[in-house]
């Protein structure tokens, strides 16, 4: 063996510990970085050929880092209702610009809501699918589908009156051909308050009419909104009080021509069961001046609302909620799968690329065909143990400081 043979050797392995130690110092540096994987440094001999029984050539070593990407951190709860985590295998979907850009794949779930509306983390647009009100991903959970979460995609909220339910005492003891009149608030497709009148008129003995004028502004009642059709119901009770029929059966009101634009209104009436006293019921008011007495009208529907809130629930589904009270998702997060995680290729802020190693992703739906559990209001810590790293750099340093003597 040479003296260059051994000095060689022992640079080499001066070299690898300081490789080391800068893995070290880098896993130690990152101990709260969320979503941080360490780096291990693996060493390897090298040996050379001219080795014989009676002379020895070193080789020396060498040191390479193994990302620790598919290691799992801790999962904290964090304020941040757009901070989200996965538990489990996956990575969020990310890309640099929110057309053509560059994907990305991230463990990193800190997400803010940009001036624009968008879900970014470090200049990186969360991606995901469009739901319908319910979650449910509009179309096929594929790539082509998939796009940056816009939280202003539906900015605004209102929904249209479709059913409404009645309850109310109708006064046997009223005169044939007495009137009383009620109102019932209806909300248009744009999700204005409008009121419509319902007149009670009894037509003889168990027999009664319903009918529906035209609707007007809630708020301002001379100014008419639209035009009420199939708007009169007849109704009978029979002798206990409950309710015997409705014609037509079930009963409909039909609004067209909204002055707003909004679309045709058909609203179903709920007016109670045939034979029970769930809704509308005949039973003596008791009263010198007979009265409908009215438990209840409840309609459904809602009014304009704005955007005031984002949150992201579990299961990856982006929820906006409005200012009249309404709470609808409006997007499913994608989580990306690997063959083999650890062969993806690490940037800056905690983004890896996919290489041919890693093999191409995979798009999964939270906790899908392996695919991690997405949770909200949660982050991913780092997977630093710095106890341990401290170790392995005294450790690393051992060789270092042996041969500077």
């Amino acid at each position: 063996m040479s003296l260059t043979g051994a000095l060689s050797s022992a640079i080499s392995a001066l070299n690898s510990q300081s490789q080391s130690l800068a893995m070290i110092s880098d896993n130690i540096s990152n101990a709260d970085t969320t979503g941080y994987k360490t780096t291990s440094a693996m060493f390897e001999d090298l040996v050379t050929a001219s080795n014989t029984a009676t002379s020895y050539t070193s080789g020396g070593v060498t040191v390479s880092g193994r990302a620790n990407i598919t290691q799992q951190g801790l999962l904290s709860a964090t304020t941040n209702a757009t901070d989200v985590a996965i538990q489990g295998s996956g990575f969020f979907v990310t890309t640099n610009a929110t057309a053509g850009g560059t994907t990305s794949y991230t463990r990193n779930g800190a997400f803010t809501t940009d001036n624009a509306g968008y879900l970014v983390n470090n200049g990186n647009y969360l991606e995901g699918w469009r739901t319908d009100a319910q979650g449910n991903i509009i179309g096929n959970a594929s790539a082509a589908s998939l796009g940056p979460i816009n939280t202003q995609v539906a900015s605004t909220s209102g929904s249209a009156t479709t059913k409404a339910t009645i309850a109310a005492n109708l006064p046997s003891d009223a005169a044939t051909g007495a009137t009383f009149t009620s109102s019932m608030t209806a909300y248009d497709s744009l999700g204005t308050a409008n009121s419509i009148q319902i007149t009670w008129t009894k037509t003889g003995a168990n027999a009664w009419t319903a009918s529906f004028g035209n609707p007007t502004l809630a708020s301002n009642s001379s100014t008419t909104t639209g035009t009420t059709s199939s708007g009169t119901v007849a109704i009978t009770f029979n002798s206990d009080g409950s309710l015997a029929s409705t014609n037509p059966s079930p009963p409909t009101i039909s609004v067209t021509g909204w002055t707003d634009g909004a679309a045709n209104s058909s609203i179903a009436l709920n007016l109670g069961t045939v034979g029970k006293t769930d809704g509308l019921t005949q039973y003596a008011s008791g009263e010198t001046t007979p009265q409908v007495n009215l438990t209840g009208i409840t309609p459904d529907g809602l009014p304009y609302g704005k955007l005031s809130s984002i949150a992201i629930g579990k299961g990856g589904v982006v929820d906006a909620t409005y200012s009249n009270g309404q709470t609808i998702a409006i997007y499913k997060i994608a989580v990306a799968t690997f063959s083999d995680p650890n062969g993806l290729n690490a940037a800056s802020d905690g983004m890896y690329s996919a290489t041919a190693a890693s093999g191409s992703a995979t798009l999964q739906t939270s906790g899908t065909n392996g695919a991690g559990t997405i949770y909200g209001s949660e982050l991913e810590s780092s997977t630093t143990d710095t106890s341990g790293q401290f170790s392995n750099m005294i450790s690393a340093q051992q060789p270092i400081r042996r041969r500077r003597r």
